[in-house]
């Protein structure tokens, strides 16, 4: 079990030490996978940045995903709700989150575009996977966006999404797998919702750290 997120993501950097220096992407997914994506992209030297996907809720449990869709408008729904759900009523969960997407890129990435991940390595980052349906989204995208090598990695997740996951991408580094897992929290002592105030707080904190390091770098090759 894992203290908190800087916990968790300490120690997923640590797994991840074999991409260290090694120019790769971190996409973190929020809001939970932020601070845990922080940890790793410091820990690596890569770039971070965030991608934004949303699950989508049934109408009446909105909680309970049947599927996920990223900002790019890759979607991934699962077989079972694509038999059971009338498709005008998924055209309309869709329609919702893609409002709601815009919002968080405006908010969350200040407007800005994803970073160009063609021909790169990319290591998407949440705090732990429960359906995996927002991964899967994801995963979507970044091949969408043509990235050389895609890498998933999470504290927490169940071994169904892993196998489903391990034919999808290059790499799944998970840390702990439990044999009775229900959701992403029981695998932290401190588990909370994150605000957007807090996925602020961690991205301006990394854009602060970045301008100190080029302004380092600048300087030593000046001296």
């Amino acid at each position: 079990m894992f203290k908190d997120r800087e916990d968790a993501g300490t120690q997923l950097a640590k797994a991840l030490r074999h991409y260290k220096d090694k120019n790769v992407v971190v996409l973190a997914i929020p809001r939970g996978g932020v601070e845990v994506g922080y940890y790793v992209a410091k820990y690596l030297n890569a770039t971070l940045s965030l991608l934004i996907s949303r699950k989508l809720g049934y109408p009446d449990n909105p909680e309970a995903a049947f599927g996920a869709i990223a900002e790019d408008g890759s979607t991934y729904i699962f077989g079972y709700a694509k038999r059971r759900m009338d498709q005008q009523l998924i055209n309309q969960v869709i329609e919702g989150q893609k409002t709601e997407i815009d919002r968080r890129v405006e908010e969350l990435r200040k407007g800005q575009s994803l970073p160009d991940i063609k021909d790169k390595t990319v290591i998407l980052v949440d705090d732990g996977i429960a359906t995996g349906a927002t991964l899967f989204a994801s995963i979507a995208c970044c091949k969408n966006k043509m990235a050389k090598k895609i890498i998933v990695a999470a504290p927490v997740s169940g071994r169904d999404v892993i196998d489903a996951l391990e034919d999808m991408v290059d790499e799944v580094i998970v840390l702990e797998i439990p044999d009775q897992y229900f959701a992403v929290s029981q695998g932290y002592e401190h588990f909370y919702n994150v605000p957007d105030e807090e996925v602020l707080e961690f991205m301006n904190r990394w854009d602060s750290e970045q301008k100190t390091k080029d302004t380092n770098q600048l300087s030593k090759t000046q001296s």
